[in-house]
Order: C-alpha cells, then structure tokens, then sequence
C-alpha cells in the first residue's frame, strides 16, 4: 500500500493490490480494507490515499449502474451519455477481423498484445492496461466498446458488471467522468511511458524477447538488421500493425464527429492531460 501511488500504474512491477477478485467474491470486506486504509492515510502515506480513492471509485460505479440502470440492462447496454448511441461503430467482416485479432493478441502492437495473453492466459489484467486495451478497441480499431466490455465479463476472474460497464464506458468517453473523446492513447507513447524497458512485452511475448528496450516498442520501426538479429519477420514470427495510428485518430475524431455541438471544434491534443496523460 505504502508505494502503491508509485508503482500502480506500471505493469511489469507487482504494484496493484491484486484484491479485486477478493473483493469481487466475498473473500474480503470492502470496510476493512477502506478502514485500513484510512488510517495509513492519516498518518501520511500517498499510497493508503491512493489506493482509498481506488476503493471509493469501486463503490461510486456500484452507485452509478443503480441510478442508471440503462447502462447494464443484459443484451441492451447503453450509453450513460445518450448522444453517444449515435455513434456508428465500425461493422462487418474487416471489424470482426481486427476484434478476433485483438482478443488473440495479435494487433502488431506489442504491449496491447502483451495485455490480452495476459487476460486470456491468467483471467487478470492490470488496471492500467484494462483503460489501454479499451482505448485502442475504441478509438483505434473503431469497434463498440459493448464488444470489448463483453469479453472481458467472459475472461475476467474479477468481473463485476458496474466495474467493467463504467471502465469500458471511461474509455469510449460514453460513460459517467468519462474521458473526452478527442483524448485518444498513442499505442506506442503509452507502451514506452510504462513499459520503458520491455519487461512485461518480454514477459508475455517472449518471441520479441530479443529486440533493444528502444525497438520493442514499435518492431515495424526496427530497422532490418536489428529484426534479423532478434530473428523476427513481421507476418510470421510476429504480426504486422493491423492499424495506423495517426490514420486511425483521424478516423475517429470523423466518427465521434455526431456528439460535438453544431460548429464546435474539439481543442487540440495537449501533451498531458489533467491526469498526467498525453492526449495524442
């Protein structure tokens, strides 16, 4: 708890509490940890109020899926924002494509891959890459967050309906504090800010094992040699990108496009936001 402000947000540190599927089942009291809490906090440890602001997050959602129950009827879930049901979500056979490639972990994205073998093989995924995830679903790959939160509830050892509704709503900026839609997570920044030397990418993906802390990051930017030396040949040991980033944001400002007010243009991505995240 004491470095847990500190170490939270990077993935391949033990930095989480790992309590949610505790929690989630019963195993233990959400007063006892928030008692706990509190009064490491009154005695000046930043983690114990981190890690409290986490536990009361956990309830608000429980409070919010209760006042509005649209957003988790089963097989209708809506947005808790309703403008933001008009939003046409990419369809088809190319959708379904790209979504069976990022629940399998081979987007070409080394740390969005790293994060789903690591739900799929172990029924976990660390907090900030849930947020990661659902971002590059959304906002890169263009599909309804319904489908992500979907997967999730079947994969997650820890799912709690009011949770995953209001996380994956966060990140489709639909839902209740949300992000705002022009905030879109560059795949590749977010994987060298917390992941900066590869540790959980080498971990979860052991064939890019041997690519420098500098190209694990983006290996269609590696240069030959370096792919040769680390004996990867995009398309076969490793999937080449199934999106272009900076195409893909474009596409998605256009698609968010029906939620703005009429001659509103959104403001331009700043290189932190008011939570300490880059916008682009």
């Amino acid at each position: 708890m004491q470095d847990y402000d500190r170490a939270r947000d990077f993935p391949a540190l033990k930095g989480p509490s790992y309590l949610g599927v505790h929690l989630r089942h019963g195993m233990i009291s959400i007063r006892a940890l928030a008692r706990v809490a509190h009064d490491a906090q009154r005695h000046g440890s930043k983690g114990a109020e981190t890690w409290l602001g986490e536990l009361v997050w956990r309830e608000f959602y429980f409070s919010v899926l209760h006042h509005f129950p649209h957003i988790g009827v089963p097989g209708d879930h809506r947005a808790f924002k309703p403008k933001y049901d008009r939003i046409r979500w990419k369809e088809g056979d190319a959708a379904d494509a790209n979504f069976s490639e990022w629940c399998a972990g081979q987007t070409g994205y080394p740390l969005v891959d790293a994060a789903m073998r690591q739900l799929n093989t172990s029924g976990y995924m660390h907090n900030r890459l849930r947020m990661f995830v659902a971002n590059f679903l959304t906002k890169d790959l263009g599909i309804d967050w319904r489908r992500g939160e979907a997967y999730f509830e079947a994969q997650l050892n820890d799912f709690e309906l009011s949770n995953n509704n209001s996380g994956w709503q966060w990140a489709a900026s639909s839902g209740c504090d949300a992000q705002p839609y022009f905030r879109i997570f560059n795949p590749v920044t977010q994987s060298k800010k917390f992941d900066a030397q590869g540790r959980f990418i080498r971990h979860y993906m052991p064939e890019l094992a041997g690519l420098s802390d500098r190209d694990i990051h983006a290996p269609w930017l590696a240069k030959p040699d370096a792919l040769k030396a680390a004996k990867i040949a995009l398309g076969a040991e490793y999937a080449q990108p199934i999106v272009d980033h900076d195409a893909a944001r474009k596409r998605t400002l256009a698609r968010y496009d029906v939620v703005r007010a009429p001659g509103k243009r959104p403001p331009e991505p700043r290189e932190a936001d008011t939570d300490g995240e880059e916008a682009d």
